[in-house]
């Protein structure tokens, strides 16, 4: 493919994960690496495009939403996502040999992103029984960030719907989330740098993308019933999940 086609490719990935970052109020991965696989990139290396990018994404993101953050929430959280941010990323380069495994745990964490959202739904007691408390909020946290550093994520993508289960507002959680996906990908950032991972330049026209696509977003948030935020992010997390999983399988198939 020709580097310049490349370019306005990964330019309009940023955009279009900006978009639905700022909207939905995830880090931006879930929508990213599906997509810049999709353009050719090894996963590692879309991993470590999407973790540099999410500080600029979520931070402008953040600011939008600045009237919803609960500073103590967001604190409990980034404790908690930071550690298993880390811990997920070292495992994750431990098993990036399998070319199947990595992509089978990006569309696993993608279903349980979906499973949490609707929690407070599919077993409505067990929701009703979590509440908010710093333990809950650090040791949720971990969990989750420990589910997505395996995938080269932040925590963006499930952060909602677990401060949701929780009980919160989801405009409320989509503000905490943003904030939170700043410091736990910058954790991921500074650990894909010290093991050598190279950051295309590709990466530095996906920000740029990212950051007008995430404005964009949290404009059309707010306006947005919480509703048709819930059914978008389920619908649009899961079906880009399938396509590392599907290209991974073709490959595999076409060698043997």
């Amino acid at each position: 493919m020709d580097y310049y086609l490349i370019i306005l490719l990964a330019g309009l990935v940023g955009l279009f994960a900006g978009f639905l970052s700022g909207m939905l109020g995830i880090g931006g991965g879930s929508i990213r690496v599906p997509l810049l696989n999709l353009l050719g990139f090894d996963l590692l290396v879309a991993f470590g495009i999407n973790l540099l990018t999410i500080p600029f994404s979520a931070l402008f993101g953040a600011k939008s939403h600045i009237d919803n953050i609960d500073m103590k929430t967001t604190l409990f959280l980034t404790l908690g996502g930071c550690g298993g941010t880390l811990v997920g990323l070292v495992l994750a380069f431990h098993l990036s040999l399998s070319k199947l495994l990595l992509p089978a745990i990006f569309f696993l964490s993608s279903i349980l992103t979906v499973l949490g959202l609707n929690l407070y739904k599919i077993s409505p007691k067990i929701s009703s029984k979590l509440k908010p408390t710093a333990f809950n909020i650090i040791l949720g946290a971990m969990t989750l960030n420990f589910i997505t550093g395996l995938k080269g994520g932040s925590g963006g993508s499930l952060f909602p719907p677990f401060l949701k289960t929780l009980g919160y507002d989801i405009h409320k959680a989509i503000a905490i989330s943003l904030l939170t996906t700043f410091f736990t990908s910058i954790t991921g950032v500074f650990y894909y740098y010290f093991k050598g991972i190279p950051f295309a330049s590709e990466g530095m026209v996906v920000i740029l993308g990212s950051i007008i696509g995430v404005k964009l977003g949290s404009v059309v948030s707010i306006k947005t019933k919480p509703r048709m935020l819930e059914v978008t992010l389920s619908i649009i997390v899961v079906l880009l999940a399938l396509i590392p999983l599907i290209k991974a399988i073709i490959k595999i198939w076409s060698i043997s």
